[in-house]
């Protein structure tokens, strides 16, 4: 339904581009899931011999000369690269063409948590050993949070209401949300989601300085989600772009594929430390729930953050059996096998969950690792599980106390 105010219908849910450790391409990706295959191994791109960590979530089989021209390459970062070819990814899967809308009937919307390191890392070290003139000219945007919605703008002729949002790995999710808030204020098409890539020295060691990166070596016990053996997170790099529409406009514009509905969405902040107030994960998991007009027994299946820390999973355990009750939603972390990818492991993890209602399949958390009773999880492990769905709840959290939750329906 449009008024005068903006569309006021369902947002769905059109088009997706995946560039993730193990898998590029949706359907590649959605494969890899589905089969166990992990993106996670050694990291190859330096010597990380000295290092506390050595692993990551590396896109290996990326070359963005295939996808990008030449003038691109000398100006974007790894993170843009990979963005912009999702992006590109989503609108073609979309069927969407700079002559489908209006050019400011069609924005965007991203996110970024780590900004162009490798970029960065290199201008920086032409600055200090040869002298300023021989930093690029790019360096002035290449870096910054914002230019992934930037080029892709450009690149697509997208003048639409357009944002970059900063809430690391909840930021994906904040993307959506806001897309959302935009389609409902006017503007019929937005293109949104999130990617990052920081893995090169200087930022796979700015990652480490957070603590929470595990130093665990082997690949396949590495990154434990909600696992009494759990001792950090793999960093990775990828994300996903989605298409989001008015579903009124979309039929206009004879859509035929819609993979769902984004039909909630909430952000809260944690209380300061020391105050004894207790996390705020679950509230931004209700509020998407009465945002969507559900109740918890209205959903499939949770695609939760799953940290892979242990404090932050039991409280995460704790927020998620006190709203469902204990055992009582399937939960999954297909993460596990791309690394945490900041801003981009929200928008992933809905693409996922749309996958898992078009194909009525739960994708598996590939550890097998066993759970701590208390926590109250029913955590889908080993394989996939077939079960219809037509509801997931997705959630975030970002450093210093993000979060985020959307909701996606049939």
């Amino acid at each position: 339904m449009t008024s005068k105010d903006g569309l006021n219908g369902r947002t769905v849910i059109t088009g997706i581009g995946v560039t993730a450790p193990n898998g590029l391409g949706t359907e590649a990706f959605w494969k890899a899931v589905l089969a166990g295959h992990t993106g996670i191994g050694p990291v190859t791109r330096f010597d990380a011999s000295r290092y506390a960590a050595s692993l990551a979530g590396q896109i290996d089989d990326f070359d963005a000369a295939e996808h990008l021209n030449s003038r691109l390459l000398p100006q974007t970062d790894p993170s843009t690269r990979l963005a912009l070819v999702a992006a590109d990814w989503a609108l073609t899967d979309a069927d969407v063409s700079p002559d489908t809308l209006p050019d400011y009937d069609m924005g965007v919307v991203t996110s970024n948590a780590l900004g162009g390191f490798d970029f960065t890392h290199r201008e920086f070290d032409k600055l200090w050993n040869k002298g300023p003139d021989f930093v690029s000219v790019y360096e002035s945007f290449a870096w910054f949070y914002a230019v992934n919605t930037g080029q892709i703008s450009i690149r697509h002729k997208l003048r639409g209401p357009s944002a970059a949002l900063v809430g690391e790995q909840a930021g994906g999710l904040d993307a959506l949300g806001h897309a959302r808030r935009t389609i409902r204020r006017g503007t019929p098409l937005v293109v949104a989601g999130g990617v990052d890539s920081a893995l090169d020295p200087w930022g796979y060691v700015s990652q480490l300085a957070g603590g929470r990166v595990t130093t665990a070596t082997d690949p396949a016990r590495a990154y434990l989600p909600f696992s009494a053996d759990a001792s950090g997170y793999v960093p990775g790099e990828g994300g996903a772009i989605l298409v989001a529409e008015d579903e009124a406009s979309a039929r206009e514009r004879g859509v035929q594929q819609v993979y769902g509905e984004l039909a909630g969405y909430a952000a809260t902040f944690d209380p300061a430390p020391g105050t004894g107030r207790p996390p705020a994960l679950r509230r931004a998991a209700e509020a998407a729930l009465a945002d969507a007009g559900l109740a918890p027994g209205d959903i499939d299946v949770v695609f939760a953050d799953g940290a892979g820390v242990p404090e932050l999973d039991a409280a995460e355990a704790a927020a998620i059996s006190g709203l469902f009750g204990a055992g009582a939603v399937p939960v999954t972390a297909p993460k596990a096998l791309t690394g945490r990818l900041y801003s981009g492991g929200g928008p992933l993890d809905v693409a996922t969950a749309l996958l898992s209602i078009r194909d009525g399949v739960i994708p598996p958390t590939p550890t097998g690792a066993p759970v701590p009773e208390d926590y109250g999880l029913d955590l889908v492990q080993g394989a996939p599980r077939d079960q219809a769905v037509r509801t997931a709840l997705v959630l975030a959290r970002g450093r210093h106390g993000f979060n985020s939750a959307v909701v996606v329906r049939a």
